[in-house]
């Protein structure tokens, strides 16, 4: 590639680019993705800054499907055909990231605003979307290349009003590459938990949430195969250093793995659809959506067949039928354990214990989902953050700046103060559009936009203040089940 080719690529003024050429929104629907993605986020991942602010704010380990799910359409908006949606996500990320800032577990501080750090998030989004090409027999041309290059140079400059931090040059762009990988990635901690806890222990989509043991069975296979094939795709230097073994035949099985999804390529067109099937999977199984009814109907007939094969073939020691087991999941019809409420709704960012980054993430969750401007957002996390003030001054006993689950199980009442009942207010005011001081099914609709399956108790159909405040408050704070507050806050 010449510098007369990329070199005029990347100001902030050619973001256009991103709407206008097709290479980078072509990659959506196509399946070769799934796996550039995963390689791209644990090169990402071992980037020092970047792994610690993974580590200590996303949700990505105890709600990867969501994460998924917002990844997903934040990039959709970031490619959209109209300027005014791709400017107002790009000052949406730039808020969000700006709130990421602390220190890693060896004290060095990182920032997610930091500009080196972001442009090799695009670095590595860009690069792994040519290997996977190249892995899939489909190696992209110089041209083709280049103009991918630029798109990706311009979406920085969205994200940082330049490219400046990503060379202009395409050649010199594969020594800056080999260079970060050579010099700066490490074995972090987030890129571990991707390649192995990840994938061992992820949970199922909403959907699919019914049959633990069909996922289990599927995610024990499918798991490994998963992290191998991501393993063997990473540059050879950072294997080397991150003590990442390949095990004998992994590349074959890479090159088929790639291989195989670039087969879809002679599907019909429409055929695959990433956002449909990311949504489908995102809805709860007692959804009022009809793709949700069909999964389920055919997961009915799916546990009538598993259950008539247990009958003819009882597996060795089977006990047969009998009292069904009791477990902690609920305290009883509509209730569930402080444990699981803990785990599910409270420990967002899934290392155990409660502190402000779980409570940033749910009012991240709130503002994406009502697609909040600035002055509504910051509403909404001022509250959280006193929300937080409250929770540790009542829930902290041993005083180090978080709340252990069992902290949390001896004062669960202290969660419902003065704090929260203002987040309830702020969550009302911005899912009330009109200010007529009432929800209307509608705006009720908006606010639960992917499960919508509840009866509203007042007779004209709309939710008022107090109602609403209640019924956060009975939620968030008595542990009851809601269809609704699950499926915004506690879904995988």
């Amino acid at each position: 590639m010449t510098t007369g080719t990329t070199g005029t690529t990347g100001t902030a003024g050619e973001a256009p680019l991103l709407a206008t050429q097709p290479p980078f929104r072509a990659f959506f629907d196509d399946p070769r993705w799934a796996l550039a993605i995963i390689r791209a986020t644990v090169l990402e991942a071992a980037h020092p800054q970047i792994g610690a602010a993974l580590a200590d704010n996303s949700t990505f380990v105890a709600h990867p499907w969501r994460r998924l799910r917002n990844t997903f359409l934040s990039m959709r908006r970031m490619c959209d055909a109209d300027p005014a949606v791709r400017e107002r996500e790009a000052a949406r990320l730039n808020r969000l990231h700006a709130r990421m800032s602390g220190s890693d577990t060896r004290g060095r501080a990182y920032d997610a605003m930091d500009r080196s750090a972001r442009a090799w998030v695009v670095a590595t989004l860009f690069e792994s979307a040519v290997t996977m090409c190249r892995l899939s027999g489909q190696p992209l041309d110089q041209d083709t290349m280049g103009r991918l290059y630029g798109e990706y140079r311009a979406f920085l400059a969205a994200l940082d009003g330049d490219a400046g931090e990503l060379p202009e040059d395409l050649n010199d762009f594969w020594r800056y590459f080999d260079r970060v990988v050579e010099d700066e990635l490490e074995d972090t901690e987030a890129a571990r938990v991707i390649l192995y806890r990840l994938f061992d222990h992820l949970p199922a989509p909403a959907l699919l949430d019914g049959m633990p043991a069909l996922w289990a069975a599927g995610r024990a296979v499918v798991g490994p195969l998963l992290g191998a094939i991501t393993v063997a795709s990473l540059p050879e230097p950072y294997r080397r250093k991150a003590g990442l073994a390949e095990m004998p035949g992994t590349p074959t099985l890479m090159q088929g793995a790639y291989l195989a999804a670039g087969l879809t390529r002679f599907l019909p067109e429409g055929w695959i659809n990433a956002e449909t099937i990311i949504e489908t999977l995102s809805l709860p199984p007692d959804s009022d959506d009809p793709r949700a009814r069909t999964v389920t109907a055919l997961r009915a007939r799916m546990k009538r067949a598993s259950a008539l094969l247990r009958l003819l073939t009882p597996l060795s020691g089977d006990a047969g039928p009998g009292p069904a087991p009791t477990t902690s999941k609920t305290t009883g019809e509509g209730r569930r354990s402080a444990e699981e409420f803990f785990r599910t709704v409270l420990d967002q960012t899934g290392d155990g214990y409660l502190d402000w980054p779980d409570l940033a993430a749910m009012a991240r969750e709130l503002a994406t989902r009502l697609d909040l401007d600035e002055p509504e957002e910051t509403r909404l996390y001022d509250a959280f953050a006193a929300w937080w003030r409250e929770l540790q001054a009542a829930l902290d006993t041993d005083g180090d700046g978080r709340v252990s689950a069992d902290e949390y199980a001896t004062a669960v009442p202290s969660l419902a103060g003065p704090a929260l009942i203002r987040v309830a207010e702020v969550l009302f005011d911005a899912t009330d559009k009109d200010g007529s001081g009432t929800i209307n099914a509608e705006e009720h609709r908006t606010l639960f936009r992917t499960a919508f399956h509840r009866d509203l108790t007042i007779t004209d159909g709309t939710y008022d203040r107090s109602a609403f405040v209640g019924d956060f408050l009975t939620f968030m704070a008595g542990r009851r089940r809601n269809t609704a507050y699950d499926a915004l806050l506690a879904d995988a």
